[in-house]
């Protein structure tokens, strides 16, 4: 492929925003994973964004994106730096199979790829699965597979995973997707807590499959955007 002088530069642009977002952002919110941080180094984030909102790429907000038809789906990409450390969180080794929820464009897609052996990604909405597909390509990334369903159903045919990976808030639902789980596996989320004294309270949360049942750990304080396939079904007060 011929690289144009221009594009030299917006290459060169490109890196050198990666390198501020992770030494500004990522190392400074306890990110020590080499490996981690050198696909945040490598895997350019403004190809996952909508024209409109590239010029944020490597800022440290939450961006939303859409799939581009009028259904009212979107996404957010969560900032790099709850992103950078829920990855570290899942502890991912080069052999893991991994399944990718609700990844919308696919950027967390294209760092765990670099990461475990393959990943599967899982979307709701076809429009989100085919830019996930495109944007891969772009980047050059092959180990994956992309699929469109439930969220809370994962990918039955493709498991068992060592690793789940979240991409927002949940409250409830994910007993299937531990199913999917092999023993020892990890699912890393964004859990929201309930209850009139902790109504707005999230953690990012590790779960570990055993033998015998599912053990969890906070990790760190973190927010995210529900998403609606794991909110808690709404309790009758009498």
């Amino acid at each position: 492929m011929s690289v144009f002088p221009g594009q030299l530069d917006l290459l060169a642009d490109s890196a050198l925003h990666r390198r501020t977002m992770v030494d500004c952002q990522i190392r400074t919110f306890d990110v020590t994973d080499q490996a981690v941080i050198a696909r945040f180094l490598d895997v350019p984030r403004e190809i996952f964004l909508p024209a409109k909102c590239r010029d944020l790429a490597y800022s440290d907000k939450a961006l939303e994106i859409t799939p581009g038809a009028a259904n009212g789906a979107w996404r957010q990409l969560l900032p790099p730096l709850v992103l950078a450390r829920l990855i570290q969180g899942a502890s991912i080794t080069p052999g893991d199979k991994i399944l990718d929820v609700a990844p919308g464009s696919g950027y967390s897609t294209a760092l765990l790829a670099g990461l475990g052996r393959d990943v599967t990604a899982v979307e709701s909405d076809a429009g989100f699965a085919s830019s996930i597909k495109a944007n891969l390509q772009a980047c050059n990334v092959s180990n994956t597979y992309v699929a469109t369903g439930p969220l809370a159903q994962g990918v039955e045919k493709n498991a068992p995973y060592d690793v789940i990976f979240i991409n927002g808030g949940v409250e409830a639902g994910l007993d299937t997707l531990f199913s999917q789980l092999k023993e020892g596996g990890r699912l890393v989320a964004i859990q929201r807590f309930s209850g009139e004294a902790n109504a707005h309270a999230s953690k990012a949360v590790r779960f570990e499959k055993g033998a015998h049942d599912v053990s969890a750990r906070f990790l760190f304080d973190a927010s995210a955007a529900l998403l609606k396939d794991f909110e808690k079904a709404p309790q009758f007060v009498f």
